[in-house]
């Protein structure tokens, strides 16, 4: 019997197949949004059409956007200024530092960014009590942020994964207390009768298709941004041939409860979530590959999450690898670090 939904920390208690679910295939969509009808009349002046053509085009171009990262696309254009932060762990103090340090948002904690985009690289989950905050935090940007014409991406990361899974080993207390009641899920729900009370709502909002897991399944695994391709753990020349895309949908869908998911994308070392390949004392020859995916991406660098540097943001491989998981969350004692990009210019902000 396969578990596709309540999978690891259930398989015991269900009688589940504990190998991990097969790869299952998945067509790559690509998003295209229509172009509006032009609002101009032969009775406005030349200036007022010009303007009016200029603000639909950038209009169209910005729901062209949303629509195909919605869709699957995992290569957007370089803005202006690019910001990333790593990874979270269910701190919200944390989080919003890290959004003021960006330059994302005010003491209110509203948008104030602009075109400003940042990239968050996964691991909201686990570890820490502000988990649902957090979540709802990005989330109500997100929109703020594309009403001002800016963005912000969220990654998943192998925590938001291993939570869809049923591993939640890194759950604190406070992480079960705000998950028990969640609308959308039966806490009589058969599948985690033999599971204890105060983890039900936790297993049922995150397993696949379930309403947590369906939040999850609107965001990347990979995303590339201008020159640079941004991912939790790294990225390997595999990764880079089979697709992102198709790595994105093909954990969408299965997060969605549409599907199944490749054992090598829920978990071990060459996995794009739980790699530690560049961040984590590379060689040469690790450089070396670093550099054979960068290649076959046409970009420039990667940026990563997953491996703590509580010093700060470290950069590997002559520039090419970019590590910014600081450890900013309480549990590590770190402190709040961040990536800008702007151009050719990368540098961390503290």
């Amino acid at each position: 019997m396969r578990c596709p939904s309540l999978a690891l920390l259930l398989l015991p208690l269900l009688g589940c197949d504990a190998r991990p679910p097969a790869a299952a295939s998945a067509p790559v969509s690509e998003g295209k949004a229509s172009l509006p009808a032009a609002a101009s009349s032969p009775a406005e002046p030349a200036q007022v059409a010009q303007r009016a053509q200029v603000a639909q085009r950038a209009q169209v171009a910005q729901r062209a956007q949303v629509a195909a990262l919605a869709d699957g696309a995992s290569r957007l254009p370089a803005p202006a200024r690019l910001v990333a932060l790593g990874d979270l762990h269910g701190d919200l103090a944390a989080t919003r530092a890290a959004l003021r340090l960006a330059g994302a948002i005010d003491e209110q904690e509203r948008w104030i960014g602009g075109s400003l985009v940042v990239v968050q690289t996964g691991d909201q989950l686990d570890r820490g009590d502000g988990e649902r905050a957090i979540l709802e935090l990005l989330e109500r940007l997100e929109g703020e942020a594309r009403k001002a014409g800016g963005a912000l991406h969220v990654l998943n990361g192998n925590h938001e994964l291993m939570n869809a899974a049923g591993d939640l080993r890194y759950v604190t207390a406070g992480g079960f207390v705000d998950f028990a009641e969640v609308p959308g899920i039966d806490l009589a729900d058969p599948r985690v009768a033999r599971v204890e009370p105060a983890m039900r709502g936790r297993l049922l909002a995150f397993t696949p298709g379930g309403p947590y897991a369906r939040k999850l399944a609107t965001r990347p695994v990979l995303l590339i941004v201008g020159d640079t391709v941004f991912a939790h753990g790294g990225v390997l020349p595999e990764h880079a041939r089979k697709g992102l895309d198709a790595i994105n949908t093909e954990t969408q869908r299965w997060l969605r409860g549409e599907g199944e998911i490749s054992p090598e994308l829920l978990q071990g070392d060459e996995s794009p979530l739980w790699s530690r390949r560049f961040c984590q004392d590379p060689g040469p020859e690790d450089c070396t590959v670093a550099e054979e995916s960068l290649a076959l991406l046409k970009v420039q660098r990667m940026v990563l999450g997953h491996t703590v540097h509580t010093d700060g943001i470290v950069s590997n491989c002559g520039g090419k690898v970019w590590c910014i998981d600081v450890g900013m969350a309480a549990y590590y004692n770190g402190h709040p670090e961040v990536l800008e990009i702007v151009g050719d210019q990368v540098k961390a902000l503290r």
